[in-house]
């Protein structure tokens, strides 16, 4: 039955087109912004998701250059650790020498009062950004340094857990700086003296040891946080970036049925004026 009134074709050309239309803009926007999800409206729950996982890419991205300062910060340490190492070991050479006789054990002494002055003047300046893990309270006023390792998701939403990494104070202020040793007089003073310097070469060796464990640490983890961030990119783009193949054939074959449509709904709206041959 025709009607005058009511064009069924062409209600159905114009809901056809419409839907055309709609998934043209889509496939438009897609190869515009790159992204298949661009907003909540298109996708919630993968939206959110997406959402989640960029603030814990972003936080990786800033935990990795945090942990590299904090690593250049233990390295500092180390060096100067190591530095206090060779100080003790010039120390103890003179001090066995001094065990012998026909030294000038005035003269040794002196050495070794120079030697254990410039210790004190690495332990007092081995800082970076204000942080002294040589001294006795040079970590904002006090003996642990510590370092977010990283942040912890136990679920897709919800509060983090942090986790930590505390480098503590060697104190070389206190253990070796403010360690009192006997002068050198004479072979016995000597002898005693080189006892004591051994024990603080053991404190530096130890505390050496323990920098170089926690800058390894360190290391690792930031190398892990750094890869956690790349790993969180590629998962973003895999739940949010559009095939840029697929959205390209897709517009071609999109636009091909906008032409269509258009042509249908023309043929449509055409189709009521041919009533009037009825009446001629």
């Amino acid at each position: 039955m025709s009607s005058i009134l009511t064009n069924n074709g062409a209600i159905v050309a114009l809901q056809t087109l419409k839907n055309v239309n709609a998934s043209l803009n889509k496939a438009q926007s897609e190869i515009s912004t790159g992204k298949s999800i661009s907003s909540a409206k298109d996708n919630a729950a993968l939206w959110a998701i997406s959402k989640t996982m960029e603030t814990d890419q972003a936080a990786a991205t800033t935990l990795h250059s945090s942990l590299n300062v904090a690593n250049a910060t233990v390295t500092t340490a180390l060096k100067g650790s190591d530095m206090v190492v060779d100080l003790l070991t010039d120390m103890k050479k003179l001090a066995t020498n001094a065990g012998n006789d026909g030294f000038d054990f005035a003269t040794v002494q002196a050495q070794i009062e120079e030697k254990m002055a410039n210790i004190t003047s690495v332990v007092s300046g081995t800082q970076m950004n204000g942080i002294n893990l040589l001294s006795t309270n040079g970590i904002n006023s006090g003996a642990t340094f510590t370092t977010l390792a990283s942040l912890d998701r136990l679920a897709g939403t919800g509060a983090t857990s942090p986790n930590e990494i505390v480098v503590d104070s060697l104190d070389y202020e206190a253990n070796i700086v403010g360690a009192t040793l006997t002068a050198i007089t004479d072979q016995a003073t000597a002898k005693d003296a080189l006892g004591e310097i051994e024990a603080l070469l053991d404190i530096a060796i130890a505390g050496s040891a323990t920098l170089g464990a926690a800058s390894e640490r360190i290391t690792d983890q930031a190398d892990f946080v750094g890869n956690l961030a790349d790993s969180l990119k590629l998962g973003i783009s895999s739940l949010v970036d559009a095939d840029m193949e697929e959205a390209s054939a897709r517009l071609q074959a999109l636009q091909t049925q906008q032409q269509l449509g258009i042509q249908a709904l023309s043929i449509a709206n055409e189709a009521p004026s041919a009533i009037l041959s009825l009446f001629r």
